[in-house]
């Protein structure tokens, strides 16, 4: 695996478990695809740092337990301001 990519899979982690961010989160902040995000932290990150890959997969554990959540509230937000 080449240097940039090691680097940037750290990064990424370290984003995400900091912030506890959602991949889309991640993806946007760092100006990436959500699948170049998923990639990293569920195929590469193993690789590179097993310990940092499991504290990532609690957040994105976490992140997918709560999704039906934030669903209901973005769809709320909308229908309150009036966009539907």
């Amino acid at each position: 695996m080449q240097r940039y990519m090691e680097e940037r899979i750290l990064e990424l982690a370290h984003y995400t478990i900091q912030t506890k961010a959602t991949v889309r989160e991640t993806a946007n902040k760092y100006g990436i695809s959500k699948s170049t995000v998923h990639k990293d932290l569920q195929d590469r990150l193993p690789s590179v740092n097993n310990q940092l890959y499991k504290a990532v997969c609690e957040v994105l554990m976490l992140n997918k337990s709560e999704r039906h959540i934030r669903g209901g509230m973005a769809t709320r937000n909308k229908y309150k301001h009036g966009l539907v």
